[in-house]
């Protein structure tokens, strides 16, 4: 019990406070905090200071329950820290704070920024609003006087002088200008897609035209041609859009075909592995003739342009007016700023641009095919990529062959093309018909079917052209040459099957008549 009570006895020490001796009593269960505070109020220091205890000798006694006792002739004295961590640690606070203030000032800042950028992207679009207005306000004028000139014109008794039958530039589409961003919808194509678009059996028929404007978009990034051409993307836009506007709605020579043309030569470009043998100019000279190969196409053929002395044949005099055509109108595209993916080419070397393109587009009058075939023909078993005359020669056939290329796909693509070419082809003949022109046998509704109209043209013209192209890349065999093969082999049956049913049908009309004189 004795030393149970004696545990709970206090304890005393003294301090020296200003020369005076304070004496302070606390129980030996304090808390060294208690003890602190306590020895803080004895001496007349603030609470919560840093302190420390020392004894006459100036050595450190240790602030806690078990400190010895001293006596009044042995004080201690309690004395205060110095504090320049604790100023240092206000420091730190403070720059913390200020960094957090900093922080919280940039994020005003950004929200400023954001809301600044709105204003002005609404800024810029009610500009491009007004310009798009303005642009229909000209066409509006435009059409006006179009309306006088030819209310004038009637009362005049008309252009007596001119032979024109079919005037182009009335009928036409006009290549306006569009100063809006184009607005077809982005389509994000899947690998798988990426890669059928390489192949020569890609399906054209699956796709609307906001796709296949997004399609050609993406063979100009994959091939290299922006960057290379240095082409503001969304020119490019706007030029494949201005494009796709100046094809008109033709049973064939269409928008979806200019789509199907490039496609094929996008696909012999890796078939052929030309990103190893030609330039990136030399691939986008290929693309560019391609997907504007047949701009603002009539749908009436060189021969009808020439036979009824339309306003083209007469302006080019009769030298391939519809290919001439098809370049004047892709020129006055890119003649627009805001459609002009070669504008950031030098002068001189978009001169040799603009001249290898119309030479491409030339090429494709079937009028020179012979003369084109039978020049590469005499290059290509010793052929020279490093040669310019060989590499042009080749480029004109390559266009060539894509450009009619449609029986190198399967059946179920390639044979919807014929029907609509047929379509077009009658189109044209019923009008040679009615206005006293000459009619070709091949285009005669009366006289022509679908595999008497195939299979001279693949064997004669198709099969030869590729088996050509065959001996500079083998590789194109099992995938263009051979499917062309199995396209004269179908249509060959279908020749038969045709004509045992005529052979059939002239039996029962001979039969019939012989009954009839038995009777």
């Amino acid at each position: 019990m004795g030393s149970s009570s004696s545990s709970y006895a206090p304890k005393t020490i003294y301090l020296d406070v200003d020369g005076k001796v304070q004496k302070v009593v606390f129980s030996q269960h304090c808390s060294p905090c208690d003890i602190k505070e306590l020895l803080c109020s004895s001496s007349n220091i603030p609470r919560n200071t840093a302190i420390m205890m020392v004894d006459q000798e100036g050595a450190l006694v240790s602030i806690d329950p078990t400190m010895p006792t001293n006596s009044p002739n042995s004080l201690y004295k309690v004395v205060p820290l110095s504090t320049p961590q604790l100023g240092e640690k206000e420091d730190m606070f403070q720059n913390v704070l200020s960094q957090v203030a900093e922080q919280f000032s940039r994020a005003f800042r950004i929200n400023e920024l954001k809301t600044e950028v709105t204003n002005r992207i609404a800024m810029l679009e009610k500009r491009v609003e007004l310009e798009g207005l303005k642009v229909v306000e000209i066409e509006k004028c435009k059409n006006e006087l179009k309306k006088l000139r030819d209310e004038m014109t009637s009362r005049g008794g008309g252009r007596v002088n001119c032979p024109c039958k079919y005037n182009f530039s009335d009928d036409g589409k006009k290549v306006t200008p569009r100063r809006d961003v184009p607005s077809y919808p982005k389509y994000t194509l899947s690998q798988e897609t990426i890669e059928a678009l390489k192949k020569p059996t890609f399906d054209v028929w699956h796709w609307e035209h906001n796709e296949m404007l997004s399609c050609l978009e993406y063979m100009y990034h994959d091939l290299g041609l922006v960057k290379e051409f240095n082409m503001n993307p969304i020119t490019l836009k706007r030029w494949l859009l201005a494009v796709q506007e100046n094809y008109r709605n033709n049973p064939f020579h269409n928008f979806r075909h200019c789509f199907c043309v490039s496609q094929m030569m996008y696909g012999m470009i890796h078939l052929c592995n030309l990103q190893e043998k030609l330039t990136l100019t030399d691939m986008g000279i290929l693309m560019t003739a391609a997907v504007c190969h047949d701009l603002d196409h009539p749908g009436y053929n060189n021969t009808y342009q020439i036979n009824a002395r339309t306003e083209l044949a007469v302006r080019y005099n009769d030298i391939s007016p519809l290919e001439n055509h098809h370049c004047a109108v892709a020129f006055q595209i890119l003649s627009l700023p805001e459609c002009n993916i070669f504008a950031n080419v030098d002068p001189e070397a978009f001169k040799q641009i603009r001249k290898a393109i119309i030479a491409l587009i030339l090429a494709t009058d079937m009028a020179r095919h012979g003369e084109i075939l039978e020049a590469f023909k005499q290059k290509v078993d010793n052929f020279d990529f490093t040669n310019e005359e060989h590499v042009t020669c080749l480029k004109m056939l390559l266009i060539k062959c894509c450009d009619i290329s449609n029986e190198v796909r399967p059946t179920e693509v390639a044979e919807p093309w014929v029907d609509c070419l047929l379509e077009e082809y009658f189109m044209q003949s019923d009008r040679e018909k009615s206005e006293g022109l000459p009619v070709a046998p091949f285009m005669d509704r009366d006289k022509v079917t679908k595999p008497t109209a195939q299979i001279g043209f693949i064997k004669f013209v198709l099969i030869p052209m590729f088996e050509t192209v065959m001996k500079l890349f083998p590789q194109i065999e099992e995938l263009m040459v051979q499917p062309l093969r199995d396209s004269r082999d179908h249509y060959e049956e279908l020749k038969q099957i045709d004509d045992a049913m005529t052979e059939g049908s002239s039996f029962m009309i001979t039969f019939r008549t012989d009954l009839k004189k038995c009777e």
